[in-house]
């Protein structure tokens, strides 16, 4: 697979996994292919560009919905949660619903932990995953209301160290670009860093050496996109991402059991921890520390907490008779700032993103607000409005993506609509979400050497130290018969099994491991003394920066 397929791969992933409910509201799920030119597409756009913020809302229909009809699809919740976690074996679910500032359902079903006592209930705390993307903005939506930043303020305005690859977009890239993943960075940019264990710092100087896709002209998902664009808003407020989002957010709510920090989630007692599937079992194997991108996808919260973030957002930025949220700013989160999905058939729908959600339109042209969040390490969440039926739902599972959340939030919405399920959401979306979650694996079978493998190189050909400014130093090593490969700052270690002549297999690990991927050298000197110049990490590589030179 090339660069540039893995690249269109990755941006498929993302979507099919966190735009789902947005595509099955009748929004595409893909990403854009674009040219990699961005100079002289970064200037036409802005020759032509329009308003990068829509100022106008579209307008809604009227409400459709009867109370009596969503009272009806909640009595059914309690079946549809036990029925998915029975085919499914997910250890906990909790689920929250909200109808006319109303909270109708609360409640929590199975384990925090599996195997283990413990209860889940309306205030177990979870890792929400990308579900962190809305909640963030709607603390930057607080800022902007309190004129501490616009939304199309420039970022180096406020972070002056700020920098991508082309000098023209890192001058007028904005806060909105970034949350709206239009700022042309690749699909998923730095998160491979956070995978070696580099910091939040780190990662967002890094970003300048990312390739990009033309700008405000090509989506694809980012983590590091809105935290860059986050952490630039609280340095505007003189504050931490963290105590920003408690001050403007969580205590005003009155969300206690809500944070920004992994150490809160950490040390709550009553926690759901993550948990994947093994065969046809579930384990707590991983610890999912998203410290380095917080705002995108390091939220922790309860059902409890959420339902009262869903008042706020269906209530314009109310809750509880006090504006809290200034509506206008809030506004701007919810309207199309890039096409995330383009039709695929003359009568399919587009897909939209805004600041931090998926935007779409229903058959009855309402607008629908969704967005999932997903740890490949233990954990899916949903949440999914209908701000003219005022009207949401949101769901939290302590389980890797495998469509629960998706398939509960849209068999209810279904049911409050119809009178019943149109479809078997959960064997509908399930399928898809597990394929996109797995993400792209390498064209070569590693698992499987050639019939006849050239033999490799003595040890000292590969051995030594190797420098890559993206991803730091590389340390090739023999110990006993293995040779090992270091990386990040806390030198993680990986065996090199050897595959064929130079090149050697690796067990990938973190949130985007993909099974096992290639290692190859090359450029060796002349000689009995030749050694390798280079190393190409194939799984490292999909935007071109994967190639690491001898020192």
């Amino acid at each position: 697979m090339s660069r540039l397929d893995q690249a269109r791969a990755r941006r498929l992933r993302s979507a099919a996994v966190l735009g789902l409910i947005a595509s099955l509201a009748g929004s595409g799920c893909t990403g854009i292919d674009a040219d990699t030119d961005t100079s002289a597409a970064v200037r036409r756009v802005a020759a032509a560009k329009a308003s990068p913020l829509p100022t106008v809302p579209p307008a809604q229909p009227p409400p459709r919905l009867t109370r009596a009809k969503v009272d009806a699809a909640v009595d059914r919740l309690d079946g549809v949660v036990r029925d998915a976690m029975r085919r499914t074996g997910v250890p906990g679910v909790a689920v929250g619903v909200v109808h006319d500032d109303e909270v109708l359902y609360l409640k929590g079903f199975g384990a925090r932990k599996a195997g283990a006592e413990g209860r889940v209930g309306p205030d177990t705390v979870f890792q929400i995953a990308s579900v962190s993307k809305p909640v963030a903005s709607t603390v930057v939506a607080a800022a902007v209301g309190e004129k501490t930043v616009g939304w199309d303020d420039p970022v180096v305005e406020h972070s002056p160290g700020f920098a991508l690859k082309d000098p023209w977009v890192t001058r007028h890239v904005t806060l909105a670009d970034l949350f709206s993943h239009r700022s042309g960075l690749p699909d998923h940019a730095g998160d491979l860093l956070e995978d070696l264990g580099y910091d939040r710092s780190y990662i967002l100087e890094r970003l300048r050496h990312e390739p990009l896709t033309p700008f405000r002209a090509s989506y694809a998902y980012t983590n590091f996109g809105p935290t860059e664009a986050a952490v630039a808003v609280a340095r505007a407020a003189g504050t931490s991402w963290e105590k920003l989002s408690a001050d403007k957010l969580y205590r005003p709510l009155g969300m206690d059991s809500t944070s920004s920090s992994f150490a809160d989630y950490e040390k709550a007692a009553n926690k759901a921890v993550t948990h994947v599937r093994q065969g046809d079992t579930w384990q707590a194997e991983f610890v999912r520390d998203a410290d380095a991108q917080s705002p995108a996808g390091g939220a922790s919260s309860t059902v409890r907490d959420m339902t009262k973030w869903l008042r706020l957002q269906l209530g314009n930025g109310k809750f509880e008779g006090r504006q809290v949220v200034d509506a206008d700013a809030l506004d701007a989160t919810h309207l199309p700032h890039i096409v995330s999905g383009p039709p695929h058939a003359p009568a399919g729908r587009t897909g939209f993103y805004g600041l931090g959600w998926n935007v779409g339109y229903d058959d009855e042209g309402r607008l629908r607000l969704s967005h999932s969040g997903a740890f490949a390490m233990g954990a899916a969440t949903s949440v999914t409005l209908l701000p003219s039926e005022n009207l949401g739902i949101v769901v939290l599972t302590n389980g890797e993506p495998v469509g629960v959340p998706e398939a509960i939030a849209a068999t209810f919405l279904d049911t409050a609509q119809t009178g019943g399920p149109t479809l078997d959401w959960l064997t509908f979306i399930g399928p898809i979400v597990q394929q996109a979650a797995a993400g792209e694996r390498s064209d070569t079978d590693y698992t499987k050497p050639p019939p006849r493998p050239a033999p490799a190189r003595a040890d000292g050909a590969y051995t030594g130290t190797y420098a890559n400014d993206f991803y730091g130093p590389m340390t090739v090593s023999a110990q006993g018969d293995d040779l090992i490969m270091q990386l990040g700052p806390r030198k993680q270690r990986f065996t090199l099994r050897h595959y064929d002549g130079d090149t050697f297999s690796y067990r990938t690990t973190g949130e985007n491991a993909v099974g096992l991927s290639g290692v190859t050298f090359g450029g060796f000197g002349s000689g009995s003394a030749g050694r390798a110049g280079t190393v190409r990490v194939e799984n490292l590589d999909t935007t071109g920066l994967g190639t690491f030179d001898r020192e």
